[in-house]
């Protein structure tokens, strides 16, 4: 285990820095690697069998990284285009590729909806850190472009994971009362917030009373196994567990700027060894054989999704406050696949769907192209679309934080 892990460490790291060096996102790098050290066997099965908690562990840093750097004012600019972002594309994908895939595919048209709804999911893996990025970086942070796509792609994973878990029990031929669905949807969303929020309030205060002398490593280690414990909660009882953790950190940040900046200055120690982990389990995960199944016409099948959820986010932000260049920045932004299609991929399969191996092809393959492609345009693009506006905040030197 410790070989394996070593192995992991020190050829992912490698694999960044030299990804960084040719011009490309060190997530290109790091998948790579992953994909290389699965094929030659050098991990053990052991080891990849814990590949779904530790890359669940990565995410929840990186959200709870993420909701501590969210501001009140630019989230409620955001506002209505926030709420929209969270559906309007992932529906507009979903729907394209139900009705294009029988076409490009030999497939029926409720598996091509099955296809839609797992390819529709935006990845938190790679948008959330780009957009943290963007944050720390200064990017228009008076438009809050940043904090728009963070709050949209937190809810646009929920929404196609729910219209998926329709769509395959409609197939199984279960009785499926679309009101009740509806209804079960907005209670997850709806109770994600109310047990962000609590959890978010209680710990300010136990942050500020009782537990006040605790170093900021000590309430960084609560707040971690908060967050691990609230995923396994959401097994039991149905909640979008990584929203509430997102508003934790929000919530942290609002009621105590300083103690967030303590906090996320942690966490971004954290996250240089968990992206790490991320994106090359993610990497080894993939199954390459069963990625060229489809061949061209899965490719054409993503890439036909992906304008229909670009027409989506453009038709999210019509009445925005966003210049054209800044619209196409957010398209952009919502390319990235990776972590639902890991997860959700096999399910037809698993569940007997006549075609589900096709299902699992274009799903592999969408992470395949869309990860490292998203990163690398979300990169590129971002000086060119966007204007970079320092706020006080980031013109402050992390050394001169504050660290309990």
């Amino acid at each position: 285990m410790l070989k394996d892990l070593a192995l992991v460490l020190l050829l992912g790291l490698a694999a960044k820095h030299l990804a960084t060096l040719l011009g490309f996102p060190g997530l290109i790098g790091m998948m790579l690697a992953g994909i290389i050290l699965r094929q030659t066997n050098l991990v053990s099965t052991t080891f990849l069998s814990l590949s779904k908690d530790l890359r669940l562990m990565a995410l929840i840093v990186i959200l709870l990284r993420a909701g501590l750097g969210l501001d009140k004012k630019l989230l409620k600019k955001a506002g209505l285009n926030a709420l929209l972002m969270s559906f309007i594309p992932c529906i507009f994908e979903g729907l394209t590729i139900t009705l294009i895939g029988p076409y490009l595919l030999p497939i029926s048209p409720i598996e091509a909806g099955l296809l839609g709804f797992i390819l529709a999911a935006v990845s938190p893996a790679v948008v959330v850190p780009a957009m943290v990025k963007l944050q720390e970086n200064g990017f228009v942070c008076d438009k809050g472009i940043p904090t728009l796509i963070l709050a949209g792609a937190s809810v646009d994973d929920v929404f196609a994971i729910t219209t998926f878990s329709i769509i395959l029990n409609i197939y199984l031929g279960n009785q499926i009362n679309l009101a009740k669905s509806s209804l079960s949807l907005l209670s997850n969303l709806g109770l994600g917030v109310l047990i962000g929020l609590g959890i978010g309030y209680i710990i300010d205060k136990l942050f500020a009373s009782s537990l006040k002398k605790l170093r900021s490593t000590e309430k960084l280690i609560i707040l971690l196994g908060i967050a691990f414990l609230l995923t396994e909660l959401a097994q039991i009882v149905p909640f979008a567990s990584l929203l509430s953790i997102m508003i934790i950190g929000f919530i942290i940040q609002l009621k105590n700027p300083l103690r967030a900046d303590n906090l996320t200055y942690k966490l971004d120690r954290i996250w240089v060894l968990a992206s790490i982990l991320l994106f090359f389990l993610v990497g080894a995960e993939l199954p390459l054989i069963t990625a060229l199944k489809t061949g061209i016409w899965g490719v054409l099948t993503i890439a036909i999704g992906l304008i229909g959820r670009s027409l989506g986010v453009f038709l999210a932000l019509s009445n925005s406050h966003l210049n054209p260049k800044e619209k196409l920045f957010c398209a952009l932004a919502y390319i990235p696949k990776a972590t639902v299609q890991a997860a959700m991929g096999a399910l037809p399969l698993t569940y007997g769907v006549t075609n589900g191996d096709i299902i699992l092809s274009v799903a592999v393959l969408s992470i395949l192209l869309t990860a490292p492609l998203g990163a690398y345009l979300i990169e590129k693009s971002t000086p060119k679309l966007l204007n970079s506006k320092q706020t006080t905040s980031t013109l402050i030197e992390t050394s001169s934080k504050k660290i309990n």
